[in-house]
């Protein structure tokens, strides 16, 4: 979010605390959701396709709430209210073209309306079919849509998937093939939607996932605070907070308001000071010194953090105004004195996420190969949970390598803590202490190094970049 997308969402969130009460505050919530799918998505060189990609983000989430809950639950009144809300704003959105002059809530006009009308028959179509399996097998609607799910994830998250999908696209649309790239389907926020929509078709298959209303379970996933970088929160605590009276009083709005100067200052002052000296593929091939790769490095791994930190500051005070109180996303990951309590300081929701859904599960179903010993069972779990960690940012080598980085950083840190635990006195509190610090500096670097990894673009970029910090280059 820019700063005037900024702005406008305190605004609404204002306006929807203090005006807004019970069933009202959701479905005012759901709209201006919904029309935030829009006017966050960046101008695609797609024909149309930041119209198409943000009404593909609504046609999911329905389609998922049409799986996901219970049959002939669409003919309840409020259902059918946030069935004509949706619909509403995708029409409203469409029509634009002809009411305004230059496009408003899209970067570029949208389509024309005959198109939005067979795309509208083709989710109802689809929509049908999905509520038939449902009835007949709901297991396989459930694995159908998470697997279409996954398949678009996957397709995004792959440079070379991305870029043909957007050859295939510009073919089909008579637009020049030449000049395609991975970045034409830039699809905003559609990594927080899938794992917010696998979340509750995997606990509608457990019998976790509790009823919620459409207009309920579609604000959940394209609640607009939380929609371009999260947090990951959960179904049933998010409905909570809906369903709890609200009215925004000054303590709230001066709670909310902290948080969001804390937020600003974080991201657009510090994290964007950085960003100017930041580790990059330029500064890669560029710099000679040791001393000043370091330099780079370090800008990047505060850059990273004050920015990812500061937008979550953000959407959480923005969400606090309308009565929304998301989930912490850091707790002081750069002052843990070990990989692990990194890992459930930093972006915590999508590691609760990922220990949720995979991690235990797979933990689970490891054991059953008796024949591993335990410390190949803890390397191979810890080493594919953070390769799925990483290809969630993105399927390159540099981030496998950055998932391995990690994974066995965890293995390693795991098998020195039961080593310490019987060779190390506890008794001894100047000894721990300077464990402690010596654990602070050495997981902080460990962390920064990695970095190397997620910041450059290929593996021969950062070779060069470790060579070079450590005086090799």
């Amino acid at each position: 979010m820019g700063l005037i997308q900024i702005a406008a969402s305190i605004l609404t969130s204002i306006l929807v605390g203090a005006l807004t009460r019970g069933a009202q505050r959701t479905y005012f919530l759901l709209a201006l959701s919904a029309l935030a799918v829009y006017w966050f998505q960046p101008a695609l060189p797609l024909r149309s396709f930041d119209f198409w990609l943000p009404s593909l983000s609504l046609a999911l989430v329905t389609l998922t709430w049409f799986v996901t809950s219970p049959p002939g639950a669409w003919k309840a009144r409020q259902n059918l209210a946030g069935l004509l809300i949706i619909a509403g704003v995708v029409t409203f959105v469409d029509l634009s073209r002809y009411i305004f002059p230059e496009p408003v809530l899209t970067g570029t006009p949208t389509p024309p309306f005959l198109q939005y009308i067979i795309f509208l028959a083709s989710i109802i179509l689809f929509s049908v079919i999905f509520a038939f399996l449902t009835r007949r097998a709901s297991s396989l609607s459930t694995l159908l849509l998470s697997i279409l799910l996954l398949s678009i994830l996957i397709i995004l998250k792959s440079p070379q998937l991305s870029l043909q999908a957007s050859i295939f696209f510009r073919a089909l649309t008579d637009r020049p093939t030449a000049t395609a790239s991975a970045l034409d389907l830039r699809w905003l926020g559609f990594s927080y939607i899938a794992f917010r929509l696998i979340h509750t078709l995997r606990d509608k298959q457990t019998g976790r996932l509790p009823e919620l209303s459409l207009p309920e379970f579609a604000t959940y996933v394209v609640f607009f605070p939380s929609l371009a970088a999260g947090p990951i929160d959960r179904a049933e605590r998010f409905a909570k907070d809906l369903r709890a009276g609200f009215a925004l009083t000054s303590t709230e709005a001066l709670s909310a308001g902290q948080r969001l100067v804390v937020g600003l200052f974080k991201k657009f002052v510090i994290a964007d000071a950085l960003a100017l000296i930041a580790l990059n593929d330029s500064l890669a091939a560029q710099v000679h010194s040791s001393g000043w790769m370091w330099l780079h490095l370090y800008a990047y791994t505060f850059q990273i953090y004050f920015d990812f930190s500061g937008y979550t500051d953000i959407a959480i005070g923005i969400a606090r105004l309308a009565g929304i109180k998301l989930p912490e996303n850091f707790l002081a990951p750069y002052a843990k004195p070990n990989l692990t309590q990194f890992w459930n300081a930093w972006h915590m929701t999508l590691t609760q996420w990922i220990r949720a859904y995979f991690f235990n599960p797979f933990n689970r179903w490891i054991r059953g190969y008796k024949s591993l010993p335990a410390w190949a069972m803890l390397l191979i779990g810890q080493l594919a949970t953070m390769l799925l960690i990483a290809l969630w940012h993105g399927i390159t080598w540099n981030f496998v390598l950055w998932g391995a980085w990690h994974g066995l950083g965890l293995f390693l840190q795991n098998r020195w803590s039961d080593f310490a635990k019987t060779r190390i006195p506890a008794a001894n509190p100047r000894l721990q202490t300077a464990l402690q610090v010596g654990g602070v500096l050495l997981t902080f670097h460990f962390v920064a190094l990695g970095w190397v990894f997620f910041a450059l673009s290929e593996p021969h970029l950062s070779a060069q970049v470790f060579s070079k910090l450590f005086g090799f280059g």
